[in-house]
């Protein structure tokens, strides 16, 4: 098997979906359930049912389109992405898993494969966290992650709800329905861009990802007391943004004492009330990101963040609130799958290299309910989620060659 043929058609249906945006380009903004994202579903959707696909969607806005095999009592081999972009984005992250997926099943199709188990293209809802602010939106609904009941609470930053906005796209249907059983499907492989540096900088066509790191996210709310900045003196003072401060280092010091790479503790927003330079700040909102292939060393991190609460509250006579909004369990990747990724990389050529995802994807949750592999493929500089994002052609041609090959193998 050669499936390995030109990709210039891939390369224009990627440049079309590019220009589907909110913005223009090269910027590419899709946001779930906007009218970009209706345009680029329909988009999508009309390649698939040219290439021959059957396509459902389901009551969140998930698609599957299907190449039915030879056996249909056999639960299908999957594969896909996400074509939803945060505002600014680039146009490979996400998408070269569904174009790239499309272009495998037709690239087997043309070489007269006929599959055993069917294979089946997903297109996932809202994996990125703009809309209501919780990523991998569909795929954690699938695999009944998020349940329909907090599903329907969610709201945007226009107080509009999950069933208003979907239905304004179309979508209906009781949301108890998008939950999947295990082993709805065999196996699920997908295709992504590495989103960091390091095929790029070794020199390696693919990587193949044995673990998916899980984040936690804790908000947490800081209140001390404000006045004028000249008026109040030092030794009376409960200023809450210094508290911040520490309790900032204290995550960090946290992060870096695992001793492990893998662990990372993020605070990526930090709003200041009053906000005026010459106010001592009253109270100061925080959102964490802390991430690890290790589950327990990661709640580590977590447990310590709390205690670093506690301890600076209480000296600094300051309140602290502190919520976990959600916390993930890791995903390990299926031995079987990787196996026949390396072999399938072999067989065309190509360099490949076991790696770690850093970056959280739909598979995350897919892995509650299936085996999961994912294949990466580099990109420039590791740059993601900017207008600059770029993988060549030469490198998406080697995903879609062995991601052909292997769902050939998976499907057989």
């Amino acid at each position: 098997m050669r499936p390995d043929r030109p990709i210039d058609g891939l390369m224009a249906e990627l440049q079309a979906l590019a220009q589907i945006s909110e913005a223009e380009p090269p910027v590419v903004t899709r946001v779930v359930f906007s009218e970009a994202d209706r345009r680029a579903r329909a988009y999508v959707k009309g390649l698939c049912a040219a290439a021959g696909l059957t396509v459902q969607e389901d009551p969140a806005g998930n698609t599957f389109a299907r190449w039915q095999g030879t056996d249909p009592t056999l639960a299908p081999i999957g594969t896909g992405s996400h074509i939803d972009a945060i505002p600014n984005a680039g146009s490979y992250d996400g998408v070269v898993g569904v174009l790239g997926g499309l272009e495998a099943i037709r690239v087997l199709r043309q070489m007269g494969f006929a599959p055993r188990r069917s294979i089946e293209l997903v297109i996932f809802t809202a994996e990125e966290p703009t809309r209501f602010g919780i990523g991998c939106l569909g795929s954690r609904m699938m695999a009944g992650v998020l349940s329909p009941e907090k599903a329907q609470a969610l709201r945007d930053k226009e107080d509009r709800t999950l069933d208003e906005l979907r239905a304004q796209a179309g979508f209906a249907g009781p949301l108890e329905s998008v939950a999947l059983p295990p082993g709805r499907f065999h196996k699920f492989i997908e295709l992504h861009i590495e989103q960091g540096p390091e095929l790029e900088r070794e020199g390696i066509d693919l990587g193949l990802v044995t673990h998916i790191a899980a984040p936690a996210s804790v908000k947490i709310l800081i209140e001390g007391e404000g006045g004028h900045a000249g008026g109040k003196l030092m030794p009376g003072r409960k200023d809450a943004l210094a508290a911040a401060a520490e309790l900032i280092l204290a995550l960090e010091s946290a992060a870096k004492s695992t001793g492990a790479i893998d662990t990372v503790g993020t605070v990526g927003v930090c709003e200041v009330f009053p906000g005026a330079v010459n106010s001592i700040p009253s109270r100061v909102r925080l959102e964490t990101d802390i991430r690890d292939i290790d589950r327990q060393r990661r709640d580590g991190v977590i447990r310590s963040l709390f205690d670093a609460c506690q301890e600076i509250a209480l000296r600094r006579s300051i309140d602290f609130k502190a919520d976990v909004v959600n916390s993930d369990p890791p995903a390990q990747c299926d031995e079987e799958t990787l196996a026949v990724m390396e072999k399938a990389a072999a067989e065309a050529g190509k360099s490949s290299q076991r790696l770690v995802s850093r970056a959280y994807h739909d598979s995350l949750f897919v892995a509650r309910i299936a085996p999961v592999a994912m294949l990466f493929i580099p990109c420039r500089g590791g740059v993601s989620h900017r207008p600059d994002e770029y993988a060549s052609p030469g490198w998406i041609g080697s995903g879609v060659n062995v991601l052909a090959r292997t769902l050939a193998v998976l499907a057989s």
